[in-house]
């Protein structure tokens, strides 16, 4: 399960961890009963702070994802996919909302938009096969 980070994307490492972790669950790349990798484990394979792993983890188990067990570290909960789905649509939902907010101050139209959209969703996508 390699994490890919990205030093200069905007978006805090343990954020990254946590999303990366976080699809890999919902993916059932990870299953229930699973442990995630060691704190100091993964902090010292992506040479980052054992403090930023520790807040991913902290984050996945804010939002039920995974449980602390005592001395094992973080295991993966059982998942209830559609509901679990179903707060990842909303906040799709609310992002979109939230940039389509931003582009009507801008006086930009719907079509301009979609544009954007498509060509970051084209970006990603040849960052994920590059």
């Amino acid at each position: 399960m390699p994490l890919k980070l990205l030093q200069n994307s905007g978006v805090p490492i343990y954020q990254q961890i946590a999303e990366q972790l976080r699809a890999d669950i919902l993916a059932g790349k990870l299953k229930e009963g699973e442990y995630l990798p060691s704190i100091r484990g993964l902090a010292k394979d992506l040479r980052i702070s054992v403090i930023t792993t520790m807040k991913a983890y902290e984050q996945l188990e804010a939002e039920g994802l995974v449980t602390a067990a005592q001395g094992k570290g973080f295991y993966v909960n059982a998942q209830d996919s559609e509901m679990l789905r179903e707060q990842h649509l909303r906040k799709v939902e609310e992002a979109l909302s939230e940039a389509i907010r931003a582009a009507e101050i801008a006086g930009m139209t719907g079509k301009e938009l979609q544009e954007i959209l498509r060509t970051l969703l084209d970006m990603r996508e040849e960052k994920e096969i590059g």
